[in-house]
């Protein structure tokens, strides 16, 4: 009996409009699926509006549900954030508040990436949410990609034009693959 395929979301951790998160966020699409591995992408700039308002804290607008859906059904959730201020953006907290707690990130393997227009590639924001995912009794993947001055790698279209960053989502997709399935038997 072959086992189901798991399926990664991953998370554009940022609601800009045309923002270089979500231009990654593609490019690791395309990766996973070249590998074979299902994927959803949860994109925060495409969040209800509903979910802003205070009466989402108890009960959840249905149409967050797919949202909410996208992470419970998968078997490992990739994160790629921007670095806003040298922290990650406050839609990205919110987002993991609004999410049903515990089951969204307990023993849930995470993975994370950072985008940054500086040259620390948005380490800080990425140890924040490894803090706060540490706490939510998620599996912290270890191998996190750093994307320092990403404007200039990034073209309007899209287009990641850097093949040293490229070979570095690569190979992390690869790891996380392998880190998903080792931790989820079932996927």
């Amino acid at each position: 009996m072959v086992a189901p395929m798991s399926k990664i979301a991953i998370i554009s951790g940022t609601n800009r409009p045309g923002s270089n998160t979500f231009k990654i966020v593609t490019h690791l699409d395309a990766i996973y699926r070249s590998l074979g591995e299902p994927t959803v992408i949860v994109d925060l700039a495409a969040l209800p509006p509903e979910i802003f308002l205070p009466a989402s804290y108890a009960n959840k607008p249905a149409n967050f549900a797919p949202f909410s859906e996208a992470i419970l059904s998968s078997s490992g959730v990739h994160i790629v954030t921007p670095e806003y201020n040298g922290g990650f953006p406050g839609v990205l907290k919110y987002f993991i508040d609004m999410l049903p707690f515990p089951e969204s990130f307990e023993k849930r393997p995470v993975c994370f990436t950072g985008v940054a227009a500086g040259m620390w590639g948005a380490l800080r924001p990425v140890e924040n949410l490894q803090a706060i995912f540490g706490y939510r009794n998620a599996y912290l993947y270890p191998e996190r990609v750093f994307m320092p001055s990403i404007g200039s790698h990034v073209t309007p279209e899209g287009r990641l034009g850097n093949e040293e960053l490229l070979g570095r989502l690569r190979s992390q997709a690869e790891g996380f693959v392998k880190f998903t399935r080792a931790l989820t038997p079932n996927s």
